[in-house]
């Protein structure tokens, strides 16, 4: 189920439940709260991890997590309820780090671009220079008629795989 809470949305796990079931208790990304924790992040990456996106979350408390490209959104968010997910790219630039690129990119939780709103506030706390947006956005829906999730391009809002027609507004996870 999705929640709006006084944050925004949240966003359950969607994708397949063998990933989740793989969520190691206590895992997850690196909570990144403040421009220190980047800091304390940012310097144990290597060239190659810098040189690809990272997978992020913003958790339900409203903090940035961080994990490596091929991590799984729902083991970086340990499992839980996210406010929004994505890839995100780091450059350095002059004497401090900022956001080069940011997506809603998770097949596994589809969060609505909307989310943007707790991303950027996630890097705000964490004094990260960012975009005023996601660099690419992805539009997520469910199919009414099959109930395949599927990714809209170029505003064609038609299931890929059944052909119907899908709904202008978010609906990947309704409400019970």
């Amino acid at each position: 189920m999705a929640d709006v809470t006084e944050r925004g949305r949240s966003y359950r796990y969607v994708g397949p439940v063998e990933l989740k079931a793989a969520v190691r208790p206590g895992g997850g990304g690196r909570r990144i709260g403040s421009a220190a924790d980047f800091d304390g992040w940012i310097v144990e990456q290597s060239a190659a991890e810098l040189a690809e996106p990272f997978t992020f979350v913003v958790g339900v408390d409203g903090v940035l997590r961080l994990a490596p490209r091929r991590s799984e959104h729902v083991a970086c968010a340990g499992g839980d309820m996210v406010l929004s997910a994505g890839e995100i790219s780091f450059m350095r630039e002059a004497d401090r780090w900022t956001v080069s690129e940011v997506s809603n990119q998770s097949t596994g939780y589809c969060p609505d671009v909307t989310s943007w709103a707790e991303v950027a506030r996630a890097l705000d706390a964490a004094e990260l220079r960012r975009p005023s947006g996601f660099t690419h956005e992805v539009v997520f829906r469910r199919c009414p008629d099959c109930q395949e999730r599927n990714i809209v391009r170029e505003d064609d809002f038609v299931c890929v795989f059944c052909g119907s027609g899908l709904p202008a507004a978010w609906n990947v996870d309704p409400t019970p």
